[in-house]
Formats: structure tokens, sequence, C-alpha cells
């Protein structure tokens, strides 16, 4: 499958350079050691769709660029943060080609730096001089934070599909929904814009999630960082193994991997490869696809910009294989 290069982010190149600046601003004070790993870390070599999102956002509802500028940087920040914890956790080697920080320094080091990238973010949120901006930021961390936790300690209740999608509200969408929820926050926009707007982030939080454990089973491992399966392989479920699930109740692999139990290499690979064929894949790109498609008609009252089309046109980026 062919990588798909985004081509909303043209409209705000050079704001997305004046947030990648101002991240690097906030610890040119800091000791050299930090600063110069940092300095590797922190690049705009990812899609940038959180950010996009809340400018985009800012410019179609006239929002000031400076307060909207620093939102836009602090939430970078804040998903920075939780990708060095994150590749700690998963003990990850590489991230977007490069090593990892727990991989070329230490754990110990991954864990404090991505302590010190969280306290800057939330300095760069009171810069928006908002009381509701900052309140919906620190409940956002807590959000990811709990949802990771839920996550690393495998708990599982109640209904399968309820369970997945609230989990993956609270490690992934919950920060899509809060970059253009705060955005039309800090712009003119009435509350029925305001909630509008939060809908949308929700919806194309929750279809990129599921895209990305589509790309568990289906992606290329050079380009995903992490081997085929890897979720599985955790015992993370998600959408793909429920509706394989459903569809093959009698499959004994299934119960070792919800009782995680003992599961040697070949039955998991094969596993993997039942999934990877399996009607599952598609149905999780369909139901992406109806998270994707609600977002874009939560658009529909929005200033008919060239910012909404770009708004519109990363819901459909991000149901694509990013691949």
């Amino acid at each position: 499958m062919k990588r798909i290069t985004p081509k909303f982010n043209e409209l705000i190149h050079s704001d997305l350079e004046l947030v990648y600046s101002r991240m690097r601003e906030t610890y040119a004070l800091a000791d050299p050691t930090i600063k110069a790993i940092l300095n590797r870390f922190v690049s705009p070599s990812g899609k940038q769709i959180r950010p996009a999102i809340i400018l985009l956002t800012g410019r179609m509802l006239d929002g000031p660029d400076d307060r909207i500028i620093s939102f836009a940087t602090a939430v970078e920040m804040l998903h920075t943060a939780t990708l060095v914890h994150d590749d700690l956790i998963d003990s990850a080697q590489f991230r977007r080609g490069n090593p990892t920080i727990n991989s070329q320094w230490s754990p110990d080091v991954a864990v404090l730096i991505g302590d010190f990238i969280f306290a800057r973010a939330a300095h760069l949120a009171v810069d928006t001089g908002s009381l509701d901006v900052m309140e919906l930021f620190t409940r956002t961390l807590t959000i990811i934070s709990h949802g990771e936790i839920a996550q690393l300690l495998g708990n599982q209740h109640g209904d399968m599909h309820e369970s997945y999608y609230q989990r993956i509200y609270a490690k992934t969408a919950s920060l899509f929904e809060t970059s253009s929820f705060c955005s039309a926050i800090l712009s003119p926009c009435s509350k029925t814009c305001q909630a509008a707007m939060k809908r949308y982030g929700y919806q194309i939080g929750m279809a990129f999630q599921i895209i990305d454990d589509v790309l568990d089973f289906v992606g290329n491992p050079a380009e995903i960082g992490k081997p085929v399966g890897s979720d599985l392989r955790n015992r993370i479920i998600t959408l793909p193994f429920i509706l394989y699930m459903e569809d093959h109740r009698d499959d004994p692999l299934l119960q070792l991997i919800l009782n995680h139990e003992t599961i040697d290499e070949e039955d998991l690979n094969k596993l993997i490869k039942a999934i990877q064929v399996s009607d599952a894949i598609k149905r999780s790109i369909q139901k992406a696809n109806e998270f994707s498609q609600a977002g874009i008609e939560q658009l529909a009252s929005m200033p008919n910009t060239v910012e909404r089309s770009a708004l519109i046109e990363i819901a459909h980026y991000i149901v694509d294989l990013r691949i």
C-alpha cells in the first residue's frame, strides 16, 4: 500500500513551524543534556494531526492566533510526552525510525523526560489565559493516564465493545476531542458551535485509533515501528480481535488470549494470520469510516472556508491505511 502524504498541513505550514519553534523555546533554558535529548526527539516528523486540527479550527472560527498557537503547542507537547512513556512501557527501540529515549539512554531518563515535557505542556496551556481550556487540558491528561493504566493492567469489564470504545477514547480520542473543542472555546464561537467541534474531534479520534489497531495486524512493521500483532502479543484486546471472536467462538486460541494463558509462538502467529485474512479487518475499517463520517457531519454548520475543507480532508485521511 502506498504512503499517503497529507495535504491539509499546507494551509498552516507557517503556523506549524511556530508551534515547533515554541516547543523548542520551552526547554531552551533546560540542562544541556536534557536539551540535547529533546532536540533529537521533538521534531515535526509525525503527521501533526492534533496541532493541525487546532490551528485549522482556530482559523476557520477567527480565533486569536497567539492563544491558538500556544494551545496547539501544549497539545503537541502533551502528545509527545505520552509517546516517551509509551515507548518505555512497550520497550520500543525505535520511534519514527530513530532510537527511543529509553533505548538510547535509560528507562529512568525516559520517565523523567516525559514528566518534564508534561510540565512544560501544562505551562503552555496556562498561556492561553482560559480557565476552561486549562481545566479541560488537565482533565484530558487525567483521562489519558487512567486509560494507559487500565490497558497496562489488562482491565476488561462488561461488554467487550463498550470496554474497547471506552479505552480508545481515553487513550486517543480524548485528546482529539480536547483539541477541536478548546480551539473553538478560544474562538468567537457559540456554545452550539463548540459542541459540534467537540463531537468532530471525538469522532475522528475514535476512527484514528481503530485504524491504528487495524494496522497492528496488516501494517508494515518497518513503517508502524512494531511487530505485526504486537497488541495481541501483549494481550491488548482491539476491535479486529473482538469481531473475529464473534464469528469464531469455538477457536480455542481465543480463550488463551482472553485468560492471559501461555500461548506458543506458532499458535500465536496462526491466530494473527487468521485475523488478518478474516472479515474482521474489513468490518473494523467500516466502523472507522462510520466514526469519520459522523465527524464530517459536525462540520456542516461551520463557515464554508478552505479550513473547513481541510478538516474534512483530515477526517478522510485518518481512515486511509496510513502506511
